[in-house]
């Protein structure tokens, strides 16, 4: 296996037309569905670049922008945005076109860590991450930035360290009732 291997080698494109079974009553596709083929579009990147079999252990910032409509054309491009020893973030861009028009928009961007497993389901190593440009770096940057707020975020809100009178008069401001 390569020790280092270049992110265009495993970058993915799928387009895919919205069809009536993948909407809803008003005529715009579930995100559910859309999630569901973010999360090939992830496997395939990543099993493409690590060479092993890989599954989902995380979905980061799922935020739908823009609507999609039935008879658009979806376009999802992965791309491989950080590397650990046996994890990878994969970044996924979805558009979707009006074919008629050619009119484009930016429905979602997500990041998939996705692990590298052998045939027993055991962790494999994967090959380093070759960075070529500038936004290659900023992408790696900001994986490990968000990986550094998660890691800050569990640690405040561990349920062993969590005190409820430390955050009950912060509430007192949102649209909750508290009955204990």
């Amino acid at each position: 296996m390569a020790s280092f291997k270049h992110k265009k080698d495993s970058n993915i494109e799928l387009s895919q037309l919205m069809l009536p079974s993948h909407s809803n009553f008003r005529g715009k596709i579930h995100g559910g569905y859309i999630l569901e083929i973010m999360d090939q579009v992830a496997f395939t990147c990543a099993s493409k670049y690590s060479g092993a079999y890989c599954v989902t252990a995380s979905v980061d910032t799922v935020n739908f922008r823009n609507p999609i409509e039935v008879g658009e054309l979806v376009t999802l491009k992965a791309s491989i945005n950080y590397v650990g020893n046996t994890s990878m973030v994969v970044g996924i861009r979805v558009e979707s076109e009006n074919i008629r028009n050619g009119s484009k928009k930016h429905c979602n961007s997500s990041y998939f860590t996705m692990v590298a497993k052998d045939d027993d389901g055991n962790n494999v190593k994967i090959p380093g991450l070759i960075l070529e440009t500038d936004n290659d770096i900023r992408r790696f940057v900001k994986s490990i930035k968000r990986k550094e707020m998660d890691r800050k975020r569990e640690e405040k809100f561990s349920d062993e360290d969590f005190s409820k009178a430390k955050y009950k008069s912060k509430l007192k401001d949102y649209n909750v009732e508290i009955n204990s």
